[in-house]
């Protein structure tokens, strides 16, 4: 396990990041949930058992830390650019995600991602389910995922490789995501 002992976010307490990815993947069970909420920053403000087994975290390493801590290099750009265009409209997304723990193993999910309201309407953080996505949704995804980072990868830095990936998305997942997610998820019931 790797970790860091900058940035902090709280006083006295190291950033922990997640570890050098090992090509182990990891599994949960279809019945757990995996829950996370963060304020509009992107700070976990609560996780659930599940989250912290499966990431391979303390509850103290990861709250107010940022979300991406888990975020796993193989991650296309683009599908977290649409993540939070849509969340900024104050709408829910359902995504396939593939996140990193703190001891390299990875752990693909299907996330529901929300904005939190208070009584205003006004949004004041961010909650997520996440879900053991179907094998068959996986074997849809993974190519698309894949050819989307080869062409990140190509790239010279971050901002050319979302203005290059984001419409290469469009082009192989149509310009309706949600719709193409559903169609997956049941795919196969």
């Amino acid at each position: 396990m790797q970790t860091s002992t900058t940035p902090r976010t709280a006083p006295g307490r190291p950033v922990r990041r997640a570890g050098i990815p090992t090509g182990q993947e990891r599994r949960f069970s279809p019945d757990e949930l995996i829950v996370s909420k963060t304020d509009l920053q992107g700070r976990i403000t609560y996780a659930n058992d599940v989250f912290l087994r499966v990431g391979a975290y303390d509850l103290c390493e990861v709250i107010g830390q940022p979300h991406n801590v888990i975020r796993h290099p193989d991650m296309p750009r683009a599908v977290f650019a649409l993540l939070w265009q849509t969340l900024k409209e104050g709408r829910e997304i359902f995504a396939y995600i593939n996140n990193l723990a703190a001891d390299g193993a990875n752990y693909w999910v299907l996330a529901h991602v929300t904005p939190s309201f208070d009584e205003r309407g006004k949004v004041v953080g961010y909650h997520s389910n996440r879900r053991c996505p179907r094998t068959e949704g996986l074997s849809i995804v993974r190519p698309i995922y894949e050819r989307l980072l080869r062409e990140e990868q190509q790239r010279p830095n971050a901002k050319a490789a979302l203005a290059a990936s984001v419409p290469l998305f469009s082009e192989l997942v149509g310009h309706d995501y949600e719709r193409f997610i559903w169609s997956i998820a049941r795919e196969g019931e």
